[in-house]
């Protein structure tokens, strides 16, 4: 009944955000995937060389959202969610169009920016600015964008497969983005800027501060958390990355493959909101040591998994540890450093997720060209998820009490 309460009172916000995240699609590496086989066929592409492409693209984008992701305190949503979006489209349209593999490493650049990276910036910023107490109702509900382009976008795209070129899917791509535009604009005509509420809503996080980007660079939780921001993003772009490789070592179709993605969904949606609830009810440090241990265990049952029945067992495990880490991600940033400067503390927090999800790609299809099959890689990643949760825990459990004083 609070979630409908909640959703009554705030669906405008609340739609805008998931919107946003759900435009992020069209620059996520799952929607992206789907035209590997296509993309390799067009240009006489290995595994390795693909790889590599995305990387350097992913890579400079995530170079990029350092400074870009700080736009998000200077700017209304409204506005920069619309150039954003232009951009966005612009990149779809460039890679229905794309000559060779050189310009595919620009397309690729273009189109992690603007979507995993600035359009999912704008959906959590949001919400984390423009709630409170309910962030993590806020994050959970905005998050549903994210499950939402996976359980719909592989499915009805692969499905056109079958009757359009490639290249006219991307044309589509753009018109869907375009479409949503006005929509977005119309929800946030009433929008509050950040300046407007600098000082009604901000929110200090550990010693009772509002933490700079520079501060909380210097500091040790922030490194301690590295492994957590990373490993989600690598491991898990690298798995969608490869589902094309995957299928055919493991003797599966890539159409029921992909056809599992609405149980990997519908796990995930009902982590996210299990998760919000625990963040708001006991804090997210209490959620964040936790967080990793679902990839670990998802990774060595995909490991192992020899029918589709398994694959989707291992993929919904997958989803809990996908929901969990889209809301007490942001809200652990919001938390422990402040909200005064979230932009700038998400852009850093943003541009490590990105660099994360190029180097899943480039590592993986670097091993898979030397023999390593991608299954056989996927216990030593298990093992990696691990060592990040031990490190995370290890931070919070650090510096919890700081944030105890600051909230007396």
């Amino acid at each position: 009944m609070a979630y409908f309460q909640f959703i009554r009172a705030n669906w405008l916000f609340l739609l805008a955000g998931f919107l946003l995240t759900f435009t992020s699609s069209y620059g996520q590496t799952y929607f992206i995937s789907l035209f590997a086989g296509e993309i390799k066929g067009s240009f006489g592409l290995s595994d390795g060389q693909w790889g590599g492409i995305y990387t350097i693209g992913t890579t400079l984008s995530a170079i990029t959202m350092v400074w870009a992701g700080v736009l998000t305190d200077r700017f209304r949503v409204r506005h920069l969610s619309f150039w954003v979006m232009i951009a966005l489209a612009t990149a779809c349209l460039a890679m229905a169009a794309v000559p060779n593999w050189i310009a595919l490493i620009f397309v690729i650049y273009a189109l992690r920016l603007t979507g995993q990276g600035m359009m999912s910036q704008l959906g959590s910023v949001a919400m984390v600015r423009w709630f409170e107490a309910t962030r993590g109702k806020a994050l959970s509900l905005s998050s549903m964008g994210f499950a939402a382009g996976q359980a719909i976008l592989p499915i009805v795209f692969v499905a056109l497969f079958a009757s359009f070129h490639w290249r006219s899917l991307w044309v589509l791509a753009a018109a869907l983005i375009l479409i949503t535009m006005p929509v977005m604009l119309a929800l946030l005509r009433q929008e509050r800027t950040p300046q407007s509420m600098a000082e009604t809503t901000q929110v200090a996080g550990m010693d009772g501060l509002h933490w700079t980007r520079m501060q909380m660079m210097r500091h040790g939780l922030f490194w301690l958390m590295i492994p957590m921001i990373i490993g989600p993003s690598s491991w898990g772009t690298a798995l969608f990355f490869q589902q094309v490789h995957l299928t055919e070592v493991k003797g599966w179709s890539l159409v029921s493959f992909v056809a599992l993605m609405p149980l990997y969904t519908v796990t995930s949606v009902i982590s996210i909101f299990v998760s919000g609830w625990a963040v708001d009810r006991f804090g997210v440090n209490r959620v964040t040591p936790v967080q990793m241990l679902p990839f670990a265990v998802s990774f060595a049952v995909l490991a192992f998994a020899d029918t589709i029945a398994m694959a989707g067992v291992g993929l919904m495990i997958f989803g809990v540890g996908q929901g969990m880490q889209a809301t007490a991600t942001s809200v652990f940033w919001a938390e422990f450093y402040g909200t005064r400067y979230i932009g700038s503390i998400k852009a850093v927090a943003a541009a490590l997720m990105v660099f994360g999800s190029a180097v899943g790609p480039g590592v993986t299809g670097l091993f898979i060209d030397l023999g390593v099959d991608f299954p056989e890689q996927m216990i030593p990643i298990a093992i990696y998820y691990v060592i990040a949760a031990a490190m995370a825990t290890t931070g919070v459990l650090k510096y919890q009490g700081r944030l105890a004083r600051a909230q007396r």
